[in-house]
């Protein structure tokens, strides 16, 4: 078991009031049952204050990423080091890392985490050739290391790794920017307003890279919204995160809609992620927003969307050449983008009212416009678990 800190949990404090002593009980008869009840620890995970503390996730995580605890790995060693192509980098990055250490730690205490932050990593590369190193995958080891300890978290992280963040692993971005598409995807499915402003904008999505390739780890100070999120996010799907990155967008749209109309300014304003975040109902409309527009609804259209990340990205040198729309301009735009959102709520009021009721609309209908949580969890759980037994993130064939 890993170093414990002081439990984090989503409640506060550490005395917990009989419901949340009642899910630590739940979470326990799961654990101790046989077979262990891997779909309720999902919906622990998922549902408010997630694991609650750091030494229960010890205990769950492994399970949520079916890694056998009772045969871990012995630890990396310094030869990983040596006439390795990834290690400058990875030194480079690492040292870079204070940040996300407690506030407080001595320095020995963080050096020696740094250097088995190294190890863990090169192992992890080294037992798995066809993954690369990228920047900010450190962020995410760290995160394991800090809650899991080295043992555990080098185990973890390399069924992570194989799996869940492979995508972001492959020699080239082209994948990453892939799922990046289902970005702007899932934003028009729930507020085509915003999805138009950002379209004319030309904002692009890579303001959301370091979001979705650090899960979160490296935009959020606070380590307890971090680990919450990995709950969430390891009972999950693996798009989750991008699911979570446009509730973020979403959940700011005055913000965005009051922005200036081009990519300098809603890109700096998106870039700066607030850290007061309402987590736990970004959690819940998250997974709201999942059971409506499932990645299989939005598979075949995020594969033939233009792509608008990096390789559409327009540097800001370019941008501030770029005259900004005056008053007159910006009050038409914005009026233009109601019409248009009223004829489309007509237009899909309509399509919907002549559509054969479908069993996902029906089963729409029972859950309402506002899926509770509980809903929520259970039909991400499913998700989950008709693709983790295979553990294949095929998103793009």
């Amino acid at each position: 078991m890993g170093r414990q800190s002081p439990p984090r949990n989503g409640f506060g404090g550490h005395d917990f009031d009989a419901k949340k002593k009642r899910k630590v009980a739940e979470i326990y008869q799961a654990l101790n049952s046989d077979p262990i009840d891997v779909p309720k620890l999902r919906r622990m995970a998922i549902s408010k204050g997630g694991l609650l503390t750091d030494e229960i996730r010890c205990k769950v995580w492994p399970k949520l990423l079916s890694v056998n605890t009772d045969n871990l790995p012995p630890l990396p060693g310094k030869e990983l080091r040596q006439d390795n192509k990834d290690y400058q980098q990875v030194l480079l990055d690492v040292r870079r890392s204070l940040r996300r250490f407690p506030p407080g730690m001595p320095d020995d205490q963080r050096e020696g985490l740094q250097e088995e932050l190294i190890d863990i990593i090169l192992h992890v590369l080294k037992r798995n050739p066809q993954l690369h190193y990228y920047q900010g995958y450190h962020d995410i080891v760290v995160t394991f290391l800090l809650v899991v300890g080295d043992r555990l978290a080098t185990a973890l992280v390399e069924k992570l790794s194989v799996h869940h963040l492979r995508d972001f692993m492959y020699p080239t971005m082209d994948n990453t920017k892939q799922i990046l598409n289902y970005l702007m995807l899932i934003i028009d499915q729930v507020n085509p307003e915003v999805h138009d402003f950002m379209k004319s904008a030309e904002v692009g999505t890579i303001f959301a890279l370091s979001w979705l390739i650090t899960w979160f780890g490296h935009v959020l100070s606070d380590f307890r919204h971090v680990v919450r999120l990995y709950d969430f996010f390891l009972a999950c799907h693996p798009l989750m995160p991008i699911y979570f990155a446009a509730v973020i967008v979403l959940h700011r749209k005055q913000e965005v809609l009051d922005c200036e109309c081009d990519m300098a300014s809603v890109h700096h304003l998106l870039c700066q992620i607030p850290q007061d975040l309402p987590y736990e109902s970004l959690i819940s409309k998250a997974g709201e927003i999942f059971v409506q527009f499932p990645p299989s609804k939005l598979t075949k259209e995020a594969a033939q969307a233009e792509r608008t990340a990096a390789s559409t990205f327009k540097d800001f040198e370019l941008a501030s050449v770029q005259q900004r729309p005056d008053t007159v301009l910006r009050q038409r735009f914005r009026e233009r983008m109601r019409g248009e959102e009223r004829l489309r709520g007509e237009e899909r009021t309509k399509s919907i009212l002549t559509k054969p009721r479908t069993n996902r609309f029906v089963k729409l209908a029972v859950m309402g416009l506002t899926v509770a949580l509980g809903a929520a969890a259970l039909a991400m759980v499913k998700s989950a678990l008709e693709w983790a037994p295979k553990f294949q993130l095929q998103i793009f064939p």
